[in-house]
Formats: C-alpha cells, structure tokens, sequence
C-alpha cells in the first residue's frame, strides 16, 4: 500500500499540480507531513496530538496526514529547530522556550516564580502574552498554533529535608541543567547550582555530589531519582508548555481549509491534554509516594517576595525586554 501510494505522488510531482477535487483518491495523502519532537512516546501530548492527527486525515478525505515522530528519533531539538525553519520538517512539537536564543523574550515562561499557579498560566498563555511569543516564533519561521499543551511545573527533591521556605534553600547543593534562567534563579535564592547532565543525576544524588535536583513529576519517577531522594517539595518554580507548530514554509502550502482543519482539531486535542496533565500529576504524587517519597506543598509567595529583594527581576526584565515583561506583569501584577 505505502509502494502505490509512492508512486501515485511521484506521478504527480512529475506533471502538473492535480486541481482541488472533491474526493481525493483513497490512500493518496495531497500532504504528507512529519512532525518531530523530544517528548516519550507515552506523554499526554503524545497521545492527544496523534489523535488530532488521526481526526484530520479522516475528515480531509486522507488529504493531509501527518505522523507524529517522538523520542528525538529526527534528531535533537536544536538541529529540529533548524530542519522546521529550513522547511525540511515540516511540523515540530515547540516548547517556545528553546528559541530564546534566537530571541530572549521566548524564554520568559522560564522566568522562576513568576507564575504562581495554573490561576496565572492559562490566562497569559491563551492571551496576550502567549500571542505576542507565538509572533515572535512567526517571525523565526513557526507558525504556532494558538493553544498550548501543558508540560507541568518543576518540582524540587532533596535527600535531608524538605524545602519549606527560601531560607532552606541556602546552601543547598543543587543539581540544575545548564540553563542560564536556572542557574540566576537559585543563585538568588542562596543555593549552590551544580549544573549536571541529566544522564550523571542519579549517581551525582547518590554519592552525594549534589543533595537535590529539581524536575516534573514524571521525570522523578521515570528516572527513578525516588531511590536516591526522600522528599519532594511542590515548589512549582518554572512551568513549561509545548506548542504543536509548523514550518512556515509548510503551512503556507496547506489550503485554507485544511489550516482551519489543523487548527480546529490541535486546540481542541490541546484542552484535553491540559485536563489530562492534571490527572496524571495526581496519580504521579500517590505513586511516588507508594514509592516512600514525603511530599509537601510550600507557599510560593515567600520565594517570589526573597527575590524581589534582588536583582533577578531586574535582570530578567532586561533580557526578555520592555514589551514581554510588560505583557507579563499585566497578567501577575509588578515582579521588578
């Protein structure tokens, strides 16, 4: 079946572009379209995303089919950044996050303690503050589509105590990705960041190299760090969101009615997975708790009002720029 269908759209390449028709030959996909991504197999935008792939190949009559390509089988998300605004891949799963080296305002959601719960997230995300970042990635090369798929909150483990207020933060030995919004925000709080691949985290929390790491949920329990660390403090630090995004060079080929197909069905599945999330944190914390983990919920007021008294804000302010920051403090009130 894959053979014909080879053939069928090598002929057609080889003549004249066919003409929009009513019933598109069965089998024979107008576009056929890969979307990359880092994310495991089992992650609920995985699965949400697949089924907003399935609903749209069946109601363009198999016109556009698009298959979801996870685990960074396509490559690691730099060179993916790079395929997608070439236009040689032609959808990516885009955590707006990574274009901040392209542009600083991308990485605003990065900014610790900003967002103090999901009351914050999903207002400025879906709003103007969201708008203005998917511009932003449009102007990269990413048409984004507008709702974005939860990818959670990160979370602090220790080995000694858990982490209640800024004050048991200081001296704490740190594990951290070599990420320079990270490494700023727990400088400030008085930790000692120990920036460590995550592939060495394990072994580094069990000889003692460092005494905690921060990560989501699911990652805690999938790398088994419950082992190597008693508790797990919901400190809700950064949150990250993913975005289903094409190349524009790709969208700008689809139809209108087919952009309006994708859009319809990526929001919708993006809704579902933000529900999904917060189920699976739930199950996650009674699993990893079954587990031996000791888990408590410190207030994250305390931690943004500490790092009002430095320069962090300040700081972020001048890297994300005028327009961004002021987007964010109308949506979590003045941080600098």
């Amino acid at each position: 079946m894959k053979l014909s269908r080879r053939r069928l759209l090598a002929g057609a390449t080889a003549g004249v572009a066919a003409p929009a028709i009513l019933h598109w030959p069965a089998n024979a996909a107008e576009f056929t379209y890969k979307c990359g991504g880092s994310l495991p197999d089992g992650h609920p935008m995985a699965i949400r995303a697949r089924e907003a792939m399935q609903l749209i190949k069946e109601e363009s009559g198999g016109r556009l089919d698009i298959t979801l390509y996870t685990n960074s089988v396509l490559g690691g998300d730099t060179a993916m950044i790079s395929q997608t605004i070439a236009g040689a891949l032609e959808m990516y799963t885009l955590p707006l996050d990574l274009l901040a080296a392209k542009n600083p305002a991308c990485g605003i959601f990065g900014v610790g303690y900003a967002f103090l719960g999901y009351d914050h997230i999903w207002p400025s995300m879906d709003g103007e503050l969201g708008n203005h970042l998917r511009g932003l990635a449009e102007q990269i090369g990413f048409h984004v589509v507008h709702n974005c798929y939860d990818h959670g909150f990160r979370e602090i483990t220790t080995r000694t105590k858990p982490i209640e207020r800024p004050e048991d933060l200081k001296g704490l030995k740190i594990r951290l990705p070599v990420a320079p919004y990270f490494i700023a925000l727990f400088q400030r709080l008085g930790a000692s960041p120990t920036p460590i691949n995550f592939a060495e985290v394990y072994s580094a929390l069990q000889t003692g190299v460092v005494d905690g790491q921060e990560n989501p949920l699911v990652l805690i329990d999938t790398a088994k760090l419950y082992e190597v660390q008693k508790y797990c403090s919901l400190t809700n630090h950064i949150w990250a969101g993913i975005h289903i995004s094409f190349s524009n060079i790709a969208w700008k080929r689809l139809p209108p009615d087919l952009q309006e197909l994708s859009e319809k069905h990526f929001n919708q599945k993006a809704l579902q997975e933000r529900e999904d999330w917060q189920t699976m944190t739930q199950q996650e914390i009674e699993n990893l708790k079954s587990k031996g983990m000791v888990f408590n919920s410190p207030d994250p007021k305390p931690f943004q009002d500490a790092l009002r008294k430095t320069d962090f804000y300040s700081e972020m302010k001048n890297k994300s720029g005028d327009k961004a920051w002021a987007l964010l403090e109308k949506y979590v009130g003045n941080l600098a």
